[in-house]
Parts: structure tokens; C-alpha cells; sequence
């Protein structure tokens, strides 16, 4: 190997079930992102992690499924409570709040599972 090239270290200590909670975590982040923007995607990435939760218990990346759950279920209130406060401007101010705190979440949360940290870790 020439001096250039840098070798690729895995990370000796995850398991395979690890990876399949690393996997399947970014899978709920990446549909999250995109429903950021379209909603669905939102939903469909909380029913994702709600799905594999079970199957990162005992992972370093479990508490990022809860994260994940936690955004939605909190965005989700506060969201339909902005929307029945949108006739008002306050509504339309927490609608806004809600959609950067879930943005925040999740780029937290994905660059956390990146570096192979537990969310709160």
C-alpha cells in the first residue's frame, strides 16, 4: 500500500446487530429528511424505526430509534396544535419552531449515527 492510500478501519466492536440498527436507523433518518419535505416520508421513517426498534435493543444505537419516535410524536402535536392556531399568527410562528427543532433532531441524530455514537452518547 503506497503512502497515499489510507486504509478503511471498521469498527471491530459492532456486531452484525450493530450494523443492522446503524442500517436501519439512517433509513428512518434519510426518509425523515425527505418527508421534512413532502410529510409522507415523515411518517412512513417514524413507522420505519417504530417497526425496527425491537431489533436495536441492547445496540449502541438504540436510544437514536427512540429520538426518532420522540421527533415525530412532538412534531406531530405541536404541529396540528400550530395548525389550529394558524388562523392567529402564533400558529404559524410555532409551525415554523416545530419544523427547525426537526431538522435539528434529525441532523443530530444523523451525524451522531455516523460517527457510531448512541444519540444521547
Amino acid at each position: 500500500m503506497s503512502d497515499m492510500q489510507e486504509e478503511v478501519v471498521v469498527n471491530p466492536t459492532m456486531t452484525a446487530k450493530d450494523e443492522a440498527a446503524k442500517t436501519n436507523a439512517l433509513i428512518a433518518y434519510g426518509l425523515m429528511i425527505i418527508g421534512l419535505f413532502t410529510g409522507l416520508f415523515w411518517i412512513i421513517g417514524a413507522i420505519w424505526a417504530m417497526v425496527k426498534k425491537g431489533d436495536a435493543q441492547g445496540t449502541i444505537f438504540a436510544d437514536h430509534y427512540s429520538n426518532i419516535t420522540t421527533t415525530f410524536w412532538w412534531g406531530l402535536g405541536l404541529s396540528i396544535l400550530g395548525a389550529l392556531l394558524a388562523f392567529v399568527f402564533v400558529g404559524y410562528l410555532l409551525l415554523l419552531a416545530v419544523w427547525i427543532w426537526s431538522i435539528f433532531r434529525v441532523v443530530k441524530g444523523l451525524a451522531k449515527l455516523t460517527s457510531n455514537k448512541g444519540y444521547n452518547g
